[in-house]
C-alpha cells in the first residue's frame, strides 16, 4: 500500500518552523516560572520584614513607606507574570499564539522595566522572555497567516494591568489599612 505525501517546499518549511516552536515556547514557560519563583520567594521576604507595619505603619517615615513601595511592585508584578502564566497555559496549537501572546509581551516588557532597580536578574529575565515571546508570536503568524493589531494588543494589556492593579490596590488597603498614595508613586 503506498500513501500519497505533499513535497511541497512550503509545508515541510511550515511544519519545521512549527515543530521548533514548541521548545522555545517550553523554554519561554522555564523562564516565566524561574521569574515568577523569585517573586514568589521576595515577595515572601518582603512580607515577613513588613508584618509589624500591619498594626503600626508611619506614613511620615520615608523608610516604611519605601518598603511598602517595594513590596507593592513586587506583589504587582507577581500578579500580573500568574496571570501571563495562566494565559500561556491556554495556547494549544499554533494557530492560538497569534491570539494569546501579543499582549502578554508589553505587559512583560512593563514588568521588566518596573523590577529593574529592584531585582535587575528577575529584570534581565523578563527582558530575555519578551524577545523570545515577539519571535515566537511572528514566527506563528507567518505559519498560519495571521494578523493581529499591535495597537489592539496594547490596550488589552493597559487594561490587564489596570485590572491587577485594582486588585493589588485591594489587597494591600485591606492587609495594611492605608492610603496607596504614597505607595503607588512608582
Amino acid at each position: 500500500m503506498l500513501v500519497r505525501c505533499s513535497a511541497d517546499s512550503l509545508e515541510i518549511e511550515n511544519i519545521s518552523h512549527s515543530v521548533t516552536l514548541v521548545p522555545r515556547l517550553k523554554y519561554s514557560v522555564n523562564l516565566l516560572n524561574d521569574a515568577i519563583d523569585v517573586l514568589d520567594c521576595k515577595q515572601n521576604d518582603l512580607k515577613n520584614i513588613n508584618k509589624d507595619m500591619i498594626f503600626d505603619f508611619d506614613d511620615s517615615d520615608e523608610i516604611q513607606v519605601d518598603a511598602l513601595k517595594v513590596e507593592y511592585v513586587v506583589t504587582f508584578s507577581l500578579n500580573t507574570l500568574l496571570y501571563v502564566k495562566k494565559n500561556m497555559e491556554k495556547i494549544s496549537n499554533v494557530s492560538s499564539i497569534p491570539e494569546i501572546l501579543p499582549s502578554a509581551i508589553p505587559v512583560i516588557r512593563t514588568i521588566s522595566a518596573t523590577l529593574f532597580d529592584i531585582i535587575p536578574k528577575c529584570s534581565q529575565k523578563l527582558s530575555e522572555l519578551s524577545v523570545h515571546l515577539g519571535s515566537i508570536v511572528l514566527d506563528s503568524a507567518a505559519l498560519t497567516t495571521a494578523r493581529f493589531d499591535f495597537s489592539r494588543s496594547n490596550v488589552k494589556s493597559s487594561i490587564l494591568l489596570d485590572e491587577i492593579k485594582s486588585m493589588v490596590n485591594s489587597k494591600f488597603t485591606s492587609r495594611y489599612d492605608i492610603s496607596l498614595d504614597k505607595v503607588q508613586s512608582w
